[in-house]
C-alpha cells in the first residue's frame, strides 16, 4: 500500500492489508466521516462528562471518568510492564463486561491493535486466530483462561497473558494519566474475526476512523441517541456488531450501556427490568423469545430496538410491534463493513424490508456478471462507503471486493422505492441465532469421532432461530446409530470447538448423495432437511 506515516512501531497489520489496488472504492460524502489526520478512536470515545454513567453492571455503576482512570492504568500496564509496542496485537478473551471493555480502550490508546474473541471459542479456534494475527499480549477472564493458555503453548507470538484478576491487583500501583499513543485516522486499529464459508476464518483490518465512522453513519443518522439512553444487547463486544451497539455508540452519546456477564434471554430480561434499559440490540431469534418473558418481566422501559444478525421476518416485526407498541429497526451490516449500512427507523420502516441505504454508504444489486441491475432485478447485494472490506493476509479479498463494491454473500432486490428486500444467502454459511457458522469447521470436529466416517453439515430451516446447523452422518459402523450417539457426538462438538456451533439435529445416513466426481451434492442434503 501507498506508505502513508504511521505511528505503529510493529507494522505487521498494515505490511499484510491487500494492495489498494483490491480495496473497494472508499466514499467520504459525509463531512462526519472526514476526520483528522491523528485520530484515536479511545481517546475520542472517552470524551464526555466525567461525571456521566458510563457503564452499569449488578456490581457497580462506572463513571465517564472512572472508565477513562482505568483504561489509562491498563495503558500503563500494557506499556511499562507488558512491553506493548504501537501496533502490536492484544487477544481479548472475555465475557461481555466492564473490564472488557476498559481493556479494549486501553489497547487503542496505547497504540495496539484489539483483536477480541468471543468467549465460547475454544483452544484450537484460538490457537488459529493467535498464528493468524501474530499475537503477542493477551488480557483474558480468569474463567476462559485455560482455553487460551492451551492455544498458547501451540503457538510462538505470545509474550503476556494477564487474567483480568492479575490486572485489577496491579491497577493500584499505576498512574491514572496516560498520553494517548497520537494514531493516525488510517492506522489499523481492529482485527475483526469472521468465519468464512470454508471454516478458515479470515480477519478484517479495521483503522480507526472505521470505528468512528460506524457511529457517524448508522449510529448519528438512524439511531440517533440522547445521552439518556441506557443500552443493552445480547451479542458480545467481540462482534462488530455489539461493539457498536454496547460500547461505541453510547460512548460517542455519553450515554449509559450496561455490561453484565449476562446468560440467556431470562438474564437479558432481567437486566432491561432492573436497569430501565432503553435501546436494544439484538438478533430476531432473541425478539421472539423475549415474547415469552414479557408476562415474568417489565420490558417498558424500551424505546428503541435494533435487529441485525439474520433477517427480520415481518412475523417477528409485527409481533413485537403489537406486544410493545415500537417497531424493531431492521439493518443488515457485515463485519468486513464494520456495522449496519442498511436500514430505517421511525416512519420509515417497512416491516418486511431491510431498508434503505444508511447516510454515508450506496448499494446496489449486482448480476452474475458484476454489473448493477435495474430495480426489481434478484442479485448480489454490494455497498461502498466511507469503511470496506480489507482482509488480512487473504486471498479471498478478490472474492469479497468486486470492481470496487463490497459484495456480501446475501441476495437482494431493491424495490422502485429504493427499499432493500433480503431473498437468501447466497453462499454456504449457515446464519443461526445471529451467529455466523461454517458447514466445514462442523463436519472436521465431528470427523474427529471415532464412530464418524463421514458427513457433511447443512444449514435446516428452523422456526426459532431461522436456521439450525443440521449434519448427515454416515457411521463406520451402521447398527451404531441411536438417539445416545446422536447426543453423543451433538455433546463431542461442544466440547471440541465453540457450543453455538454445534449440529442441532442429526441425522444418520447410509451413504451422503455425491456427483460422478466424488463431491457431496448439499442442494440434495438441503431438499433432505426441508423435507423435500
Amino acid at each position: 500500500m501507498t506508505k502513508l506515516p504511521t505511528a505503529h512501531v510493529d507494522t505487521f497489520v498494515r505490511d499484510n492489508l491487500p494492495p489498494e489496488s483490491e480495496w473497494p472504492e472508499l466514499i467520504f460524502e459525509l463531512p462526519e466521516v472526514n476526520y483528522p489526520e491523528h485520530l484515536n478512536a479511545a481517546n475520542a470515545l472517552l470524551g464526555a462528562d466525567p461525571t456521566n454513567p458510563a457503564i452499569l453492571s449488578s456490581e457497580k455503576t462506572w463513571t465517564y471518568g472512572e472508565v477513562r482512570e482505568t483504561a489509562n492504568k491498563i495503558a500503563n500496564i500494557l506499556v511499562d510492564d507488558m512491553g506493548l509496542l504501537p501496533g502490536n496485537r492484544v487477544l481479548l478473551h472475555a465475557p461481555n463486561c466492564a473490564m472488557q471493555a476498559a481493556c479494549w480502550l486501553a489497547i487503542l490508546l496505547a497504540g495496539g491493535v484489539v483483536v477480541a474473541t468471543m468467549p465460547m471459542l475454544r483452544a484450537r479456534e484460538l490457537e488459529k486466530i493467535i498464528n493468524k494475527a501474530e499475537i503477542s499480549h493477551a488480557f483474558c477472564h480468569p474463567g476462559l483462561s485455560a482455553e487460551v493458555n492451551g492455544a498458547s503453548e501451540k503457538t510462538k507470538s505470545f509474550n503476556c497473558i494477564k487474567t483480568f484478576d492479575e490486572l485489577e491487583k496491579e491497577l493500584t500501583d499505576k498512574m491514572a494519566e496516560f498520553s494517548a499513543v497520537q494514531t493516525f485516522a488510517h492506522d489499523p486499529a481492529l482485527l475483526a474475526f469472521t468465519s468464512g464459508t470454508t471454516g478458515v476464518p479470515k480477519a478484517c483490518v479495521h483503522f480507526h476512523r472505521d470505528i468512528m465512522a460506524m457511529a457517524d453513519t448508522f449510529s448519528r443518522h438512524i439511531l440517533k441517541p440522547a445521552q439518556s439512553e441506557i443500552f443493552a444487547s445480547t451479542a458480545p463486544l467481540s462482534f462488530t456488531f455489539g461493539l457498536g451497539g454496547l460500547l461505541v455508540f453510547p460512548f460517542q452519546a455519553g450515554a449509559s450501556t450496561v455490561l453484565n456477564e449476562t446468560v440467556g434471554i431470562e438474564g437479558l430480561a432481567k437486566d432491561i427490568e432492573a436497569f430501565k434499559v432503553t435501546t436494544l440490540f439484538t438478533s430476531p431469534t432473541a425478539y421472539r423469545a423475549l415474547l415469552g418473558c414479557m408476562d415474568k418481566y417489565n420490558l417498558s422501559s424500551l424505546k428503541k430496538c435494533v435487529s441485525a444478525g439474520e433477517t427480520l421476518p415481518k412475523a417477528t416485526s409485527d409481533a413485537w410491534f403489537k406486544a410493545t407498541g415500537l417497531r424493531p429497526i431492521d439493518g443488515i451490516g457485515a463485519t468486513e463493513i464494520i456495522h449496519i449500512f442498511i436500514s430505517a427507523a421511525g416512519d420509515d420502516i417497512r416491516p418486511g424490508a431491510t431498508g434503505l441505504q444508511v447516510p454515508g454508504y450506496r448499494a446496489c444489486v449486482l448480476d452474475e456478471h458484476g454489473k448493477q441491475l435495474p430495480k426489481g432485478g434478484t442479485g448480489r447485494l454490494a455497498v461502498k462507503g466511507p469503511t470496506g472490506c480489507r482482509y488480512l493476509d487473504d486471498e479471498r479479498q478478490k472474492d469479497y471486493v468486486v470492481n470496487g463494491w463490497n459484495v456480501t454473500g446475501d441476495t437482494f432486490y431493491q424495490d422502485e422505492d429504493g427499499y432493500f428486500w433480503f431473498k437468501a444467502r447466497s453462499d454456504d454459511m449457515i446464519v443461526s441465532g445471529g451467529y455466523n457458522i461454517a458447514g466445514p469447521e462442523v463436519e472436521d470436529a465431528l470427523l474427529h469421532h471415532e464412530q464418524v466416517f463421514e458427513c457433511a453439515v447443512i444449514g435446516a430451516p428452523n422456526q426459532a432461530r431461522g436456521h439450525i446447523v443440521k449434519a448427515f452422518v454416515v457411521l463406520k459402523n451402521r447398527d451404531d446409530a441411536c438417539d445416545d450417539l446422536a447426543k453423543s457426538l451433538q455433546d463431542y462438538v461442544k466440547a471440541t470447538i465453540a457450543p453455538y456451533k454445534y449440529p442441532r439435529a442429526i441425522e444418520f445416513v447410509e451413504a451422503l448423495p455425491k456427483t460422478e466426481t466424488g463431491k457431496v451434492q448439499r442442494f440434495r442434503l438441503r431438499e433432505m432437511g426441508e423435507g423435500k
